[in-house]
Order: C-alpha cells, then sequence, then structure tokens
C-alpha cells in the first residue's frame, strides 16, 4: 500500500538535507577549484602583443637611425645632442607616468604614494640607478656615433648589441645558449667585420679620422647597451613591480645626470649663450620622439 506518511517524511527529510548537502559541495568544489587557466595572448592587429612590440621596435630601430643621421646633418646650425637626450628622457617620463596614473588599483595614486613606491624600502630603486646612467652614455655616445658614420654602417655596426646581450645574459642571468646561437653569433661578428673593410679610394682616407671615432662611440655603445638591458631584464624579472614603474625610475635616473652633466656642465656655455633649442627643426622633435618610443618599446619586449 502506498504510505502517504512516509512520503511526507521523506519529503520534509530531504528539503532539510538537500540545501546543507548542496553548502558542502560548493564549499567543497572552492577548495578544489583547479588554478584558473591563463588568459589567451594579448593580440594587436591580428598579431600577438609580444611579437607586434618586436616588430614595431625593428621599425623603431632602423627609423630613428635615420632621423637622428638626418636631424644631425641637414644644413643649418648643429642642435645639441645633450639637450634631446634629455627632451626624450622627459618625453618617455611623462608617457609612462601617465600610464601608471590610469592603471587599476584600490586606492589613487597620489603624489606621495608615487614617491613612496619610486623610493620605499622595496621598490629597489638603487638598482635601476645603474642602467639609467649606461642608458644615458649610450644615448649620448649614439648621436656621436651617427655625426661620424654613415646610416648603413652606423645601423650594421650597432647590430653587434647583439653579442654583447647574448654575452651578459650568459654571465648575469646564467642563460644557456645553443651550439647554432654560437654559430649566428659568431657569423654576425664576422659580417659585421666585413662591412668595417675599407673600400680604397680618396673617399675612404679622407673618413678615416672620424670614421675611427665613429666606431669606438658605436662599439662601446653597444656594449652599455648590452649591459643596460641585462640589468633591466633582471630587475624586472626579480621583482612583481610595474613596468611602467620601473620605467619612471629608469628615465628620472636617466634625467639627473643628463641635465646635470650633458646640459648644464658639458654643453652649458653653449646653452647659455644660444639657448637650450638652438638649432632645432622638426627633425630634431620626430627623433627625440622615435627616441622615447623606443624606450617604452624595449621595455615592453624585456617584460
Amino acid at each position: 500500500m502506498f504510505n502517504i506518511a512516509k512520503l511526507q517524511s521523506d519529503i520534509q527529510l530531504t528539503s532539510k538535507v538537500y540545501p546543507s548537502l548542496l553548502l558542502s559541495v560548493s564549499r567543497r568544489a572552492k577548495l578544489k577549484k583547479p588554478a584558473a587557466m591563463p588568459d589567451p595572448q594579448a593580440t594587436f592587429l591580428g598579431l600577438e602583443l609580444k611579437w607586434f612590440s618586436l616588430l614595431t621596435l625593428v621599425v623603431q630601430n632602423s627609423a630613428l637611425v635615420l632621423f637622428m643621421r638626418y636631424s644631425k646633418t641637414i644644413p643649418g646650425p648643429a642642435y645639441l645632442s645633450s639637450t634631446a637626450v634629455v627632451l626624450s628622457e622627459l618625453l618617455k617620463l611623462l608617457a609612462s607616468l601617465a600610464v601608471y596614473a590610469s592603471e587599476p588599483r584600490p586606492t589613487p595614486l597620489t603624489p606621495a604614494r608615487l614617491i613612496h613606491e619610486m623610493f620605499g624600502p622595496h621598490s629597489d630603486w638603487l638598482k635601476m640607478t645603474v642602467p639609467a646612467i649606461l642608458y644615458f652614455v649610450q644615448n649620448n655616445l649614439q648621436y656621436l656615433a651617427v655625426q661620424h658614420l654613415d646610416a648603413a654602417t652606423f645601423q650594421v655596426t650597432y647590430q653587434m648589441k647583439i653579442l654583447t646581450t647574448a654575452l651578459f645574459s650568459v654571465w648575469m642571468l646564467k642563460k644557456s645558449l645553443t651550439r647554432r646561437k654560437w654559430i649566428a653569433l659568431c657569423l654576425l661578428t664576422g659580417g659585421i667585420g666585413l662591412v668595417q673593410m675599407p673600400s680604397g679610394g680618396a673617399v675612404a682616407a679622407k673618413e678615416t679620422g672620424n670614421k675611427f671615432i665613429g666606431l669606438v662611440a658605436v662599439l662601446v655603445a653597444c656594449v652599455l647597451s648590452g649591459l643596460a638591458g641585462v640589468w633591466f631584464e633582471k630587475v624586472l624579472k626579480g621583482s612583481k613591480a610595474s613596468l611602467f614603474l620601473r620605467n619612471i625610475q629608469l628615465s628620472f635616473f636617466s634625467l639627473i645626470p643628463g641635465f646635470l652633466f650633458g646640459v648644464m656642465w658639458y654643453d652649458g656655455a653653449a646653452v647659455s649663450r644660444d639657448g637650450y633649442f638652438y638649432g632645432y627643426t622638426i627633425w630634431t622633435y620626430i627623433t627625440i620622439g622615435c627616441q622615447a618610443l623606443g624606450g617604452l618599446v624595449v621595455a615592453v619586449v624585456v617584460k
């Protein structure tokens, strides 16, 4: 016989047990919840962001050499390289600050908080002074080199920074390179050496002195570029600080020696006599903007 009383009792028991059972299962599901899957690679114009940033860096490096060379060799008064380097770092600082201020955070970014994040006990600001000074010297050497080398020679020779970066990566980051990579680096070095072979003729003999200065400048710049890049990568990957906070620190600590030693001390007399923007043209500003963009893109590629 169908027992209505028993059925009612079972229904009441289920109505009491089932919610608690669901709650228990839900809690256990939360405890055993698998780690969230990483977000797919961000894309821009159909390319993964890392490849797009690398492509942008290639275009920027090629364009910078042409702009820098042209701005330094066009007829008319020449601008001071030290002032251009400082303006480039200032532009990069402002751009990094704007992006960093727009990043989501629990509390608004105030000047006091920014100073604390830049110079606080966990900011590693002292480590950032090394690549900042190296980049300051390297940027000035680039301007010196393009004054004494044609754009093609400078661009090819400046690729020696790939070799210096690889050597510093092996030394400082304990990276290992395959035999194929070492062979490629040796071929690169040999190719750069072939480019420097004299082509003969009166023109080559006439430009020997200036070319020597240009080659020394670009080779030293390659060493500094490799060391600064690897040092910056080590700091980036050894902390959880924002990429753009690191860029703010990098630009800030480049501005100090750039203004004090470059503008005020080395070129102080010329700046006082002719003014800060003496010799500036539209190509000078394009060069400065391109150089600032390169500093930001390099940081993104390294990250």
